[in-house]
């Protein structure tokens, strides 16, 4: 029983590793946006293949708006995969989990900046923030909550 479990183990994180390599996700942000490239990283040491975009604000923010982020779910860069929009600083395990689960929405949100958020990464911190499912009506729900660390 104890091969059996293991093998299924096996399998499933194997299946995750290689979903994380097969997949690009393009992200688009400003040129001078250190937190931004510092989560390109962290998708990159995730095993995601990565593709980056600087492109004008005014140019983002209208990327944004064409692609169902409101101005109270945006934060500094926008991402695609898997015909899905990821916003803000998303950490991997919650895109992994959109890819998976595959809903009927317009993507994920980490709203604003918050410290710890992956990119945001500075000492020890975190603060409390939530990761929002988009549904395509615009409305959200939280699909993941991450507690703050003093």
């Amino acid at each position: 029983m104890k091969q059996l479990l293991g093998a299924v183990m096996f399998l499933f994180f194997s299946a995750v590793a290689v979903l994380a390599g097969q997949v690009e996700i393009e992200v688009k942000k400003t040129a001078t946006c250190g937190c931004c490239a510092a989560w390109v990283k962290h998708l990159q040491h995730s095993g995601f293949k990565t593709k980056s975009e600087n492109i004008p604000f005014d140019v983002l923010q209208r990327f944004k708006r064409n692609h169902g982020i409101k101005p109270k779910h945006a934060s500094c860069h926008t991402g695609q995969v898997g015909g899905y929009t990821i916003e803000g600083h998303v950490p991997v395990r919650e895109i992994k989990r959109l890819l998976e689960e595959k809903p009927d929405a317009i993507g994920l949100s980490v709203p604003g900046m918050p410290t710890g958020s992956p990119g945001m990464e500075y000492g020890t911190e975190r603060d409390a923030y939530e990761v929002l499912l988009i549904k395509k009506d615009g409305s959200t729900e939280v699909y993941a909550s991450y507690t703050r660390k003093p």
